[in-house]
């Protein structure tokens, strides 16, 4: 689990709600016609830009923001590493019965021992990368409409309540409601754009990074390892995807 997403949620939303009760009664910030359309209003608004599926599928891709768990790219060249050793010096069938954690570099390996031509693998990898790439991004984008439509229904919202003020200024006691609806729209969607859509979409566009990042590192693990490179080669080259300060010092 991410506790840094889960912290940052329930801290958010904390600092937010301790505020407002160090005011006064929180339930004056509780208005169901705001709630109705600012949250209503943005998954609808939000459903009408994808299809069902995606909308729904969308859900449990958000949750990689909280359980998302990327591989450390230093176990991963160590990893590579030794199954390049063990390909030069028994060949690429000796790597059979290798224990291998990461299925993607399991799924490399796997071909590399079939036999298929070194261009036909790099293509089927490259493929499930760009394939994976394409599902994050559906889940980002529907976060990232969450953040623009919620403030905008807000907006929606600010100016029912106006018109409702307006129509009823004869009338003192509907004035008050009517500008509650025209207050707490906007602020329900400015909490939900800047405390939950945007946050997660960034999160997820981070964590859509990083297994970017190992996926081609071990891209490049597999078609070395199919070139029969040296272990220690392999090694430098793959460092390349660490920080420098995180290298390891060469033996």
């Amino acid at each position: 689990m991410d506790i840094a997403t889960l912290i940052g949620l329930l801290g958010g939303f904390g600092i937010i709600i301790g505020a407002i009760a160090t005011g006064g009664d929180v339930m004056l910030f509780v208005n169901m016609p705001s709630i109705l359309i600012v949250v209503g209003g943005t998954f609808m608004v939000t459903l009408m830009q994808v299809s069902l599926g995606d909308f729904l599928g969308s859900f449990a891709i958000g949750l990689k923001a909280f359980l998302y768990k990327v591989d450390d790219p230093k176990k991963l060249i160590e990893e590579a590493v030794g199954l390049a050793d063990v390909a030069r010096k028994n060949g690429l069938l000796a790597l059979e019965g290798q224990e291998i954690s990461n299925g993607f570099m399991q799924k490399g390996v796997s071909l590399c021992v079939d036999g298929h031509d070194p261009a036909l693998v790099q293509k089927m990898l490259t493929k499930d990368i760009d394939l994976t790439i394409q599902r994050h991004l559906v889940g980002q984008r529907m976060f990232k409409n969450m953040a623009t439509m919620a403030p905008a229904m807000g907006m929606i919202g600010t100016l029912i309540g106006l018109v409702q003020m307006l129509a009823n200024m004869s009338d003192p006691a509907a004035i008050g409601p009517a500008m509650a609806v025209a207050l707490l729209t906007t602020l329900y969607g400015a909490i939900i754009a800047n405390a939950f859509a945007q946050p997660m979409a960034d999160k997820l566009g981070r964590a859509s990074q990083l297994e970017q990042t190992n996926k081609s590192l071990i891209l490049e693990t597999i078609g070395g390892i199919q070139e029969g490179m040296n272990p220690r080669v392999l090694e430098q080259m793959l460092s390349t995807y660490i920080p420098p300060k995180k290298r390891p010092e060469p033996a």
